[in-house]
């Protein structure tokens, strides 16, 4: 087990230095930098000319590296984030990409996780309830159901709720995580419910789409199970049927769940910075945007690793609980 887990963390370093490479080359693809957008900036909002708009831009490409070759760039901010643990600076918000990152960071995960924990446990009940009833009406209308919403962008499901909480239920200060009162208040119970109230839009709209797909993959693994030869020998020796479903039936169907949760984890965390771009809520998700927008290349690169970082993790803990589950995996 050791072995496979430290291969694993090797592999796992070269893949995330691969990531962060191809990520900050792409995200330099488009013709000019930050420099261009601030001399554009300078020309229309201050009274500069354009020669001295010209002259600021070149040494705030001097200050920053912007002049050198991409590849320098890159290496220049590999360095400083294994050496120094700093992200480059933010042209955009005039601060250490790090510190941006990491204020949102916690933001950003728990709403993940809770899409995350409530995409698993929803549906997986709903693919341990509709297995056994095959083709009845429940299963029939919670295929159907799980389709539309697997089919349904997530922008738009957030822009129905936002619309709704606006207009139709006149909720106010949907573009943050609490109402004025609570938001620099102690800890308390009506400040959690406060709370509550404002990110269970996120959670739904972000694991809407995982509810779905773990129902179906559910579904259809407990139907294999199911009609497995060792199922049909413990109805046969008078077991009964609760007892087959969790002693033989659901464990055996987990594997290819469990396999999967190291790869659900982007998908939850894209749910959820598209969620909290249209409801403006301070998480990485409207940063990142606007640091894409306005080519902030140490921000939205520092944003862009994190992400994969978590991903991979994700997949590594994936890795580790489906060792745990079946002891048949081999580790050689």
């Amino acid at each position: 087990m050791f072995n496979y887990i430290l291969r694993r963390l090797l592999v796992s370093v070269f893949l995330l230095l691969a990531i962060s490479a191809t990520s900050f080359f792409v995200i330099q693809l488009p013709p000019g930098d930050f420099a261009s957008t601030y001399k554009q900036f300078l020309l229309q909002t201050a009274n500069v000319t354009e020669d001295r708009a010209e002259e600021m831009t070149q040494l705030l490409r001097k200050q920053y590296g912007l002049d050198q070759p991409v590849y320098l760039q890159y290496f220049s901010w590999i360095k400083g984030i294994v050496t120094e643990g700093k992200f480059g600076y933010s042209f955009a918000y005039r601060r250490d990409a790090g510190e941006i990152i990491m204020d949102r960071l916690p933001k950003t995960l728990m709403l993940a996780l809770l899409a995350h924990l409530t995409s698993t446990f929803v549906g997986l009940a709903a693919g341990i309830y509709t297995a056994p009833r095959q083709y009845g009406w429940a299963d029939n209308i919670m295929s159907v159901i799980a389709f539309i919403f697997t089919a349904i962008p997530r922008f738009f499901i957030a822009l129905v709720i936002m619309y709704m909480l606006v207009f139709v239920f006149d909720q106010h200060h949907v573009t943050s995580f609490f109402s004025p009162e609570y938001a620099v208040a102690d800890w308390s119970w009506a400040k959690f419910v406060d709370l509550v109230k404002h990110i269970w839009p996120v959670i739904v709209i972000a694991g809407l789409g995982g509810v779905a797909r773990n129902m179906r993959v559910m579904r259809g693994n407990l139907l294999d199970v199911l009609n497995a030869q060792y199922v049909t020998t413990a109805r046969a020796k008078g077991l009964e049927e609760r007892k087959v479903m969790s002693r033989h039936a659901v464990p055996n169907a987990l594997h290819p769940i469990i396999g999967y949760q190291g790869t659900v984890l982007p998908y939850m965390i894209q749910g959820e910075l598209e969620a909290a771009i249209v409801m403006g809520l301070p998480t990485l998700g409207p940063i990142l945007l606007t640091a894409l927008r306005s080519q902030d290349i140490y921000l939205s690169g520092g944003a862009l690793l994190v992400t994969a970082a978590l991903v991979v993790f994700g997949n590594l803990l994936a890795d580790i609980f489906l060792a745990v589950l079946d002891p048949r995996i081999r580790y050689t």
